[in-house]
């Protein structure tokens, strides 16, 4: 740990360095404010001593210069008796704590062995992140199934290039989040990525959208207009729901993908566009073909590289770690203190259909963050599609809401520990698809208990 100490009283300054150092710190003291501050800028410290009240540049100054340069520097303000609501105001602006003067070495010992502690805590939570990004995601695209480590190796290797890219999945299951970790992933991260969804929008309105037009193109057209391919210029156009756009924009579509050129509505003049296209849909589009409604030239343009996104059902597997992700993001979204979900509630979510994949289960994990009261997530925070019994988790196994396989509580009551015991580790085993290590953190034993457990159960 590195620390910088910044007093205009020199020989307290090396006597506070002096203090620290016997404890391991590697220390750089400095006699001015200036001095502080060039040091600063020069190289990086885990935390910062500074006297409050200076000569030349004062503390707060050299606190601003610290948070600026290294967000994770905890800064330590020193001050005396009379300067006591400045520190405050310090603290105020992101100081990690203040001490007063005359100083007690074994207060700035502490308060330092505090601040660097926060620190390491800081850079383990940021390697740990790192590493479960490396593991489990691809900018944004959470996952460890096998389905999921494949489609994310697969998308690492498409990102760089400029190649179209055909999404293909169920609705829900994140076909524009995968389209923005391919543009955030790729050359063209710095320009603009933008979403249509074709669907959405009649035939008139679409070209419009697509293309831009001129005034007095249309009733409405009031003033020119750009379109999503000039806006996105430079950049990514993601067309979702493209199997629904209509036959007379798929033609103006195909020449754009073949010309380079748009042209807007009402008007004769040709502009030329460098943008990448990933396009997504939720039908088959082959069929769309067969039937007429689909280009087939078209089809051919879009789908240089094709990737299909697995429905949730079929990457059960992967609900644990949704789970645990969503209940990050929703509880500092709405600013709840969530410890964890119940193996009740897990089970449940396990077991069910999830008709609309991770989007469903989003929802659900919000809908659930947002009700409780009790900072773990139960069974009685479902909402009442995955919870029909009325959240009294007495619904038994192959009733709406029930478990497969696991008995309400009314269905357990007077059955031996041991089979109890027997048929939540089974459960939990099937929740997290045989990862015997989110088991273990699930059930709350360790490994080594579990794997017994396995064998004394005689589990596979």
């Amino acid at each position: 740990m590195r620390v910088l100490v910044v007093d205009n009283d020199i020989v307290h300054a090396r006597t506070m360095g002096e203090g620290l150092s016997r404890l391991g710190y590697q220390c750089s003291i400095v006699g001015s404010g200036t001095e502080g501050a060039r040091k600063i800028e020069q190289e990086a410290f885990d935390v910062v001593v500074t006297d409050l009240m200076m000569n030349d540049i004062g503390g707060l100054e050299i606190l601003s210069r610290a948070k600026q340069a290294s967000p994770e520097t905890e800064v330590i303000v020193v001050t005396g008796h009379g300067t006591v609501p400045s520190a405050v105001a310090a603290m105020q602006q992101g100081a990690f704590t203040y001490l007063q003067k005359p100083l007690d070495l074994s207060h700035l010992r502490t308060a330092v062995d505090r601040a660097s502690e926060g620190v390491r805590l800081k850079r383990q939570n940021l390697e740990l992140h790192q590493r479960l990004d490396e593991k489990f995601g691809f900018e944004g695209v959470v996952g460890s199934s096998p389905q999921m480590i494949g489609l994310i190796e697969r998308l690492k290797r498409i990102a760089p290039t400029d190649a179209t890219l055909l999404i293909q999945g169920e609705t829900g299951t994140g076909k524009e989040l995968v389209a923005q970790a391919v543009h955030q992933n790729s050359p063209r991260k710095n320009k603009t990525f933008v979403a249509l969804n074709c669907a959405a929008l009649s035939e008139n309105i679409l070209e419009s959208e697509l293309f831009g037009h001129v005034r007095g193109a249309f009733t409405d057209a009031s003033s020119d207009r750009v379109g999503k391919f000039e806006y996105a210029n430079g950049g990514t156009l993601f067309l979702d729901e493209v199997g629904d756009m209509p036959m007379a924009t798929q033609i103006k579509l195909l020449r754009v993908l073949e010309s380079g050129e748009i042209t807007r509505v009402g008007s004769n003049t040709p502009v030329r566009v460098n943008v990448r296209i990933l396009s997504a849909t939720n039908r088959n589009l082959e069929d769309a073909i067969t039937a007429g409604a689909f280009r087939s030239d078209l089809y051919h343009r879009l789908k240089v590289v094709t990737i299909a996104i697995p429905s949730l059902r079929e990457r059960s597997a992967d609900i644990p770690l949704l789970i645990e992700h969503f209940i990050r993001l929703f509880a500092k979204r709405h600013g709840k203190s969530i410890k964890g979900m119940s193996l009740p509630a897990r089970m449940k979510l396990a077991a069910f259909a999830w008709p609309g994949n991770v989007r469903q289960l989003r929802n659900v994990i919000e809908s659930m963050v947002v009700v409780d009261c009790d900072e773990t997530l139960d069974v009685d925070d479902l909402p009442i599609e995955l919870d029909p019994a009325g959240a009294t988790g007495t619904a038994l196994a192959g009733e709406p809401g029930g478990t497969a396989g696991l008995p309400g509580l009314a269905g357990m009551v007077g059955r031996p520990l041991e089979e109890i015991e027997r048929l939540f580790i089974a459960e939990t085993l099937k929740v997290t698809g045989g990862n015997r290590e989110q088991a273990s953190e699930m059930l709350g034993i360790g490994e080594r208990t579990l794997y017994r457990k396995i064998k004394e159960f005689q589990l596979s």
